[in-house]
């Protein structure tokens, strides 16, 4: 017998949510082979199964929280190729236990705790073990609860949801009762739990809301020239290096340039001290289903554009993908955000952890502008930096700022310096 335990990822990560069962009760399982998606504070894991058997046990339900080093799971050795004997038997445990007489309970109840496999019964409603269990301690009546599972199932969470509302007068339960369910009131609201990621992400920006100093300065680029090289550049880059030239490489060697120039936009606050960091890993922030996360380039000042391109077309394809590793993401010195792929034309951007400032890039829009006395129309972009005004001031942050404008505004510098 093989325990699945939930694996130690990182020091700062203590506990999961468990966000898909990939086997069931029953299944054949290889060793190696991936079983359970563990969802955590910055990436999902997949949890593998160390010996090759049967899935007899699920000892966590989906979106139940789990602590490392937990056991999850038994897997078993499988005996003469029957595989799906584990599956049927809780059913078959359930159904005898209501359907003997009481003094054969005590026999059938160690069984029925172990598999979690939900039940269902003729018109019986669908839920999970530990929701039965918790809802018969409560004295709740399943078939009067609201599941969020669009499939109807009835888990921990929507009893203790159940459990919470305010309780009904006794006296007329008749009258007060239809309009709290009425079906109208339900289709006007859509309850959906925040995943531990979202929790996450809400929960840091508050803090850095809480904990800096955080001010915003604006500027803007003509981008007339980069849209003009780049054009130029772009069939020969592509052949060269399989890949196409975007803005994001210009704007990275643009942002470490301004870093070297101004180094205390390139640090943080430990304590009462300031530490300037020499290396310029750069974090790009990547929009996915689940929320912002914010890769690394590391040793941006270092890498050729081509190479930034490549590595930011990977990070971006992983973390949509659900592959980013706790390396990826940990220890940004400075963040770029692009709000401009999605139609932002200006924003102020929320400083990335313990970082002190983040460039916030906008959309490219045609704008009539004054260039040598004549009015004429440029594509024009608002950039906005973040900055936390404790370790930053107005002078470095906008000297960071026309910086990085005049180096995108002449890109020839860009390369030369490459």
């Amino acid at each position: 017998m093989a325990e699945i335990k939930v694996p130690e990822l990182a020091e700062s990560i203590t506990e999961g949510t468990i966000a898909q069962w990939v086997k069931k009760v029953g299944d054949r399982v290889e060793k190696g082979e991936f079983i359970v998606e563990l969802e955590t504070d910055k990436v999902n894991a997949e949890i593998i199964s160390e010996e090759a058997g049967v899935l007899t046990q699920i000892l966590a339900q989906e979106g139940d929280t789990v602590q490392v080093g937990q056991t999850i799971a038994v897997v078993e050795p499988a005996e003469g190729g029957a595989a799906p004997a584990p599956q049927a038997e809780p059913a078959k445990e359930a159904a005898k236990e209501e359907a003997q007489p009481a003094q054969q309970a005590p026999a059938a109840q160690p069984a029925q705790p172990a598999p979690v496999v939900e039940e269902t019964n003729g018109g019986r409603v669908v839920a999970s073990p530990a929701a039965r269990k918790l809802a018969r301690e409560k004295g709740i009546d399943l078939a009067a609860i609201s599941p969020v599972d669009p499939q109807g199932r009835v888990r921990v969470q929507d009893v203790a949801a159940h459990a919470a509302k305010p309780a009904q007068p006794a006296a007329q339960p008749a009258q007060t009762k239809a309009p709290v369910v009425a079906p109208v009131d339900d289709s006007r609201v859509t309850v959906e739990r925040m995943s531990r990621r979202r929790q996450t992400i809400a929960k840091r920006l508050l803090e850095v809301k809480q904990s800096t100093a955080m001010l915003t300065t604006f500027n803007e680029i003509d981008m007339t020239n980069v849209m003009a090289l780049r054009k130029r550049k772009q069939e020969q880059f592509v052949k060269e290096n399989g890949i196409k030239l975007g803005f994001m490489s210009f704007f990275t060697k643009a942002v470490v340039a301004a870093l070297k120039k101004y180094p205390y936009v390139n640090a943080q606050i430990v304590g009462d001290e300031i530490h300037k960091f020499n290396i310029y890993d750069i974090g790009i922030a990547v929009s996915t289903e689940e929320g912002l996360v914010v890769p690394v380039v590391r040793d941006a000042d270092r890498k050729n554009f081509a190479e930034i391109e490549k590595e930011i077309a990977e990070l971006a394809q992983k973390a949509r993908e659900k592959k980013l590793a706790l390396s990826d993401l940990q220890g940004g010195t400075f963040t770029i955000t692009n709000g401009g792929v999605f139609g932002s034309l200006m924003s102020t951007p929320i400083i990335n952890g313990t970082q002190a400032g983040i460039l916030g890039m906008h959309a490219i829009v045609n704008r009539p502008v004054a260039v040598n006395g004549q009015v004429e129309i440029r594509p024009m972009m608002y950039v906005a930096l973040s900055y936390d005004h404790r370790i930053i001031d107005g002078k470095d942050s906008v000297g960071f700022l026309k910086t990085v404008k005049e180096l995108i505004e002449n890109p020839e510098d860009l390369l030369l310096n490459s």
